[in-house]
């Protein structure tokens, strides 16, 4: 962001307590030495006037980078997101372009009312493209290819991850300026025996998953990370999926009405004469968000990765399940409402 800041001069950012603390989370530490109040500032607590703001500024030519604390308050910017950001610039057959990202951080142990994943609800919206970075690489390569395009983007970060870095790639992330194409997949993990798709910080529980099932059961578990949401080439997917015969999918975000039940539809179709079992989707329970002593319970683990596996895709011998995936326990959720 700061090295766009020096490229476009119309570029400004804001949102609730953006330049006095740095941003809730401190992405902006440091920026305000840098930046003049006009181009790096506060909001109100509004969310609607944080992205309405923003639909106006882009239509008359600016770039805006503006942030919504939590995922939960989506709800609070629902038609300047689904109904403004999202359609001007086809209702005006292109001409008019709309350079907003809209970032939103999703909480993990803030409780009921700030610690949900919706993604799948800006996936659902046409005229949006979403993301949700779960490296630093991805992170600042898909940023990156965001401010250069003149779409809206919904950029999704997770507060498990803003401490962790780069892990997967030895070089670290690169010090000169680069792109990854918004639809393109992550291959973190090469493997042959079975796919594991995520998305957001549910990558890190595969990662240990895929661990266990090499050392304890003698698979091999390839990962994709499944970094953009909307677009999202599929041709990776495939591939793999016809590699392996086998995908379970996983994210942070309740499974009822996930994204990834969506491309888990898909991989059936694509990939049918290939399987050896129906794609498993793992993820959070269909309840209100506890607070966080109960986390391990609620948001996806490695444990319940072996367990989906062992259940609905191929035994792992000996192994002992700690949450119920049976088809009978899955009926009886359903019915339940949970």
């Amino acid at each position: 962001m700061l090295d766009k800041y020096y490229e476009d001069p119309a570029m400004i950012s804001y949102g609730e307590d953006i330049r006095d603390w740095g941003g809730a989370f401190a992405i902006y530490r440091g920026f305000a030495d840098s930046l003049p109040y006009s181009r790096l500032f506060n909001s109100p607590i509004s969310e609607a006037a944080i992205v309405g703001s923003a639909v106006g500024y882009g239509l008359c030519g600016g770039r805006a980078v503006v942030e919504l604390m939590y995922a939960d308050f989506i709800g609070r910017a629902g038609d300047e997101i689904f109904n403004q950001l999202s359609k001007w610039q086809s209702m005006s057959a292109g001409i008019l372009k709309m350079p907003v990202v809209l970032r939103i951080s999703v909480g993990a142990k803030y409780g009921a009312q700030h610690s949900q994943d919706w993604t799948a609800l800006c996936a659902h919206i046409p005229g949006l493209k979403v993301c949700f970075p779960a490296t630093p690489y991805e992170a600042r390569g898909l940023m990156t290819a965001a401010l250069n395009g003149t779409d809206p983007v919904v950029f999704f970060e997770s507060q498990r991850l803003y401490d962790m870095g780069e892990m997967f790639r030895e070089d670290g992330v690169p010090a000169e300026s680069y792109e990854i194409t918004i639809g393109d997949t992550n291959t973190v993990k090469t493997g042959s025996d079975i796919t594991l798709l995520t998305i957001g910080a549910s990558l890190y529980k595969a990662v240990e998953a895929a661990k266990e099932l090499e050392e304890k059961y003698g698979l091999s578990a390839e990962i994709i990370n499944l970094h953009s949401l909307v677009p999202l080439n599929y041709e990776k997917i495939v591939e793999s999926v016809k590699k392996t015969g086998k995908v379970l999918l996983a994210s942070d975000a309740c499974a009822r009405g996930s994204f990834l039940n969506d491309v888990a539809r898909n991989i059936s179709e694509m990939c049918f004469d290939y399987l050896d079992a129906p794609p498993v989707v793992v993820g959070a329970q269909n309840w209100i968000t506890p607070p966080f002593e109960f986390d391990e319970f609620f948001f996806p683990q490695k444990s319940w990765i072996l367990d989906a596996i062992n259940e609905k895709i191929v035994p792992l011998a000996g192994h002992v399940p700690t949450v119920d995936f049976t088809s009978v326990e899955q009926m009886r959720k359903a019915k339940a409402g949970v």
